[in-house]
């Protein structure tokens, strides 16, 4: 071992070790050795870094350690590791590093240090090995960092240095808005870290983020001010991290889930809106600590509660019967920032557990209706899995019995760094101190932090303005996980956070296509209506995520989760719908496909119409403007009047409510060849498709008995990936 590690030392086979230490596959090492040889042949400045780009819980940092034994073999000698500002996320990557390089450490190959904790009298024979120093995003840390290379050990300047900024995003950003002044001024942190970066020579910079929207939609201009130039940061170069086998994204949530009876389809639950008020604060008036497992109001995180313990049940018993270790599971509930609300939070889950185990020893039928109501629940996406076998629920009965009778639940609010830190364990990650755990705050969601085998998460933030990054930092369900484990996974939100989310995703699988097409700068379009009522560009850095609409070949853009208006109120607009659509079919030719090619101007006074007519329930929204902008840029042409392909199909019959009771959302048959959605695709080309269906409305599916007009547009296949923002942020 000595002799492999003195090796290691004087011939640089870092990435050797970590290789065959970790059984790197194929792409991930490929991409490790691309990013490296980018590193060494492109100039990365501090406007112009490397970029890492992986996905939330995906494995980038498995990557940026693989990348640092390559750089270690390929002369550079000192690693800057910046975090982001959290003394556990610090704690945890220490961790994480003596564990990758635990031979290369123990053999005077490396050495790793924390700059907080960096001794004040290293000697040339520490100085002489391999170098790794974590540093939080934070003031005096940075300080620390300028302090080691400029004035305690100047021949560190010298070395050549390579810059990881872990979790890139606006602290490391050159540019930060200020309302009062009205000027993008560089951050104080992204300041020291440049003044440091131009002291040292030919460092290079790689940023390794989930997250970039900060850095790629900056602004291409200069700024001056008070005599000092600021320019935006743009990656050099772009490397996507390999996303593995087991990795669960928003590809699931949000793409699969729209498929009938797969796995997916489960895993969301809707939150009403006032059960988020209920949770911000103890009101006597609206919850009974005695009435808790049976009141209304707090349904959803009842259900969620329920279902997390029953869905442990579920997966220790499967596990048992395959005679493996029975795993821990973990929950989060994530709605408030504040202290009181986290406090009041713990105080109902505190009570839900007591009646639990009250309601378990003495097998009171509300425990046993609860504990039913979950099995039942949970099972739909259990037997999806064939080769998972599902257990009985007489089996889960008396698994939960006995779970909450042995108190296998423990609850813990995390709201500060003092918790967290306590929190974890010595890896620096989450403890899961029993089978059962349900984490309350927000501190945990910090990226970075690992959390094990979360199962259930009740999110509720609802900022008036939703920050892209941000949002996704929040998204913890997202990472690796077994289907067995995703079988019992929950995912509790509002229909308007969830829509957002939806919205966010979209945006985040164009984006990271546009990179594989080309990169960053070509390839997604982002448009805005102006104050003229015209389509034009917009600036990306502007937009608004909650009030984006993705647009990309072939999308469907219709609206979802509405009544009809009554029969007395909307029986004389839908007639004259009926007149407007003749009209416009007359007054056009049709294609053998039944389509007719009219005016855009037409499409959106049928549009409006419609609007009129139709209801929307709480979370759910159709923008007239939006739906006119859209069809305002797909139907433009630099030549002609903008056109449109109509499409209409009458005496439809659909249900308003799916079999799982989600409202439906594919009025639009795709059929084999000849379903409305497969025509309307055939004929969209060069022009957009409004696809207009008729429908009876009947109170046995649950309409109020009245015909309607359920409108769907679909994208032209000659469209490039687009961004429509309905609004953006005013300066």
């Amino acid at each position: 071992m000595t002799a492999t590690f003195q090796h290691l030392k004087t011939n640089g086979d870092f990435f050797k070790y970590l290789n065959k230490k970790n059984q790197y596959k194929q792409p991930v090492r490929e991409c490790m050795l691309r990013t490296m040889a980018k590193l060494q042949d492109t100039t990365t400045t501090e406007h112009r870094p490397g970029m890492l780009l992986g996905k939330i819980q995906s494995g980038k940092t498995r990557t940026f350690i693989g990348l640092m034994g390559l750089a270690y073999d390929h002369g550079f000698d000192l690693v800057i590791l910046l975090t982001k500002g959290t003394n556990a996320l610090v704690k945890q990557t220490y961790a994480r590093l003596h564990e990758e390089f635990e031979g290369a450490i123990e053999h005077d190959a490396l050495q790793v240090f924390d700059i907080m904790n960096m001794p004040d009298n290293l000697r040339k024979y520490e100085l002489s090995q391999k170098l790794a120093l974590i540093v939080k995003k934070e003031t005096h840390n940075l300080d620390r960092l300028q302090q080691a290379v400029m004035e305690k050990y100047p021949s560190l300047q010298n070395k050549r240095v390579l810059f990881i900024d872990d979790e890139a995003d606006f602290a490391s950003v050159a540019y930060e808005y200020k309302r009062e002044q009205n000027i993008k001024q560089m951050r104080v942190i992204a300041s020291k870290i440049n003044k440091l970066r131009k002291a040292l020579n030919r460092p290079a910079f790689l940023q390794v983020t989930a997250t970039p929207y900060s850095l790629y939609l900056q602004p291409e201009e200069m700024k001056v001010h008070e005599g000092k130039v600021f320019e935006p940061i743009r990656p050099a170069f772009t490397e996507l991290v390999p996303v593995h086998d087991r990795y669960i994204g928003g590809n699931v949530y949000f793409d699969k889930s729209e498929k009938d009876g797969h796995l997916a389809s489960y895993l969301y639950h809707e939150v009403e809106e006032k059960e988020l008020e209920v949770m911000k604060k103890m009101d006597g008036r609206r919850v009974k600590m005695d009435r808790l497992l049976s009141q209304k109001n707090i349904a959803n995180i009842r259900r969620a509660v329920v279902n997390f313990i029953v869905g442990t049940s579920i997966r220790r018993f499967q596990q048992r019967m395959k005679g493996r270790r029975q795993q821990k599971y973990s929950f989060i509930i994530h709605t408030e920032r504040g202290k009181n609300a986290h406090a009041w939070q713990a105080e109902l889950i505190q009570g839900f557990e007591t009646l639990l185990i009250e309601g378990a020893r003495s097998e009171s039928e509300e425990f046993q209706r609860l504990v039913r109501e979950s099995y039942d629940d949970l099972i739909r996406s259990v037997n999806t899995l064939k080769k998972t076998p599902a257990p009985t629920f007489d089996d889960v009965y008396e698994e939960v019995r006995h779970s909450l009778d042995e108190e296998y639940l423990v609850s813990s609010v995390v709201n500060s760094e003092k918790d967290v830190t306590e929190l974890l364990d010595h890896k620096g990650e989450l403890k899961l101190r029993a089978p059962m755990n349900i984490f309350i705050g927000g501190q945990i969601l910090d990226r970075g932090v690992t959390i094990h085998n979360l199962i259930g998460f009740f999110y509720g933030r609802n900022p008036k303005s939703f920050q892209q990054d941000t949002v996704l930092q929040h998204s913890r369900m997202y990472g690796a996980r077994p289907a067995a484990d995703l079988a019992v996974t929950r995912f509790y939100t509002t229909q308007k956070i969830y829509a957002v989310m939806k919205r966010i995703h979209e945006f985040d699988r164009e984006l990271r296509n546009a990179f594989e097409r080309g990169g960053h700068h070509k390839g997604v379009v982002f448009i805005q209506r102006d104050l003229k009522d015209t389509i034009m560009p917009c600036n990306p850095n502007k937009i608004l995520l909650s009030s984006l609409t993705m647009i990309k070949p072939h999308k469907r853009i219709l609206p979802v989760g509405f009544q009809t208006g009554y029969k007395t109120h909307i029986e004389k607009t839908v007639r004259k719908i009926d007149q407007l659509v003749e009209n416009a079919k007359n007054n056009a030719r049709a294609t053998k496909d039944g389509a007719y090619l009219i005016p855009v101007t037409r499409a959106k006074e049928i549009l409006r119409l419609i609007h009129e007519t139709l209801e929307m329930e709480n979370g759910h929204e159709f923008h007239l403007e939006e739906y006119e902008g859209i069809l305002d840029y797909l139907g433009s042409d630099a030549q002609d009047e903008a056109f449109v392909w109509l499409l209409t199909r009458a005496n439809r019959h659909i249900r308003r409510f799916k079999q799982d009771g989600k409202f439906e959302n594919s009025p639009d048959t795709p059929g084999k060849g000849t379903g409305e959605l497969t025509v309307a695709r055939k004929v969209a080309q060069q022009h957009p498709a409004f696809l207009m269906l008729r429908q009876e409305g009947k109170k046995e599916h649950g309409w109020r008995g009245t015909p309607f007009w359920w409108p769907v547009l679909v994208a032209q296949a000659e469209t490039a990936p687009t961004v429509y923002a309905n609004k953006t942020i005013q300066n």
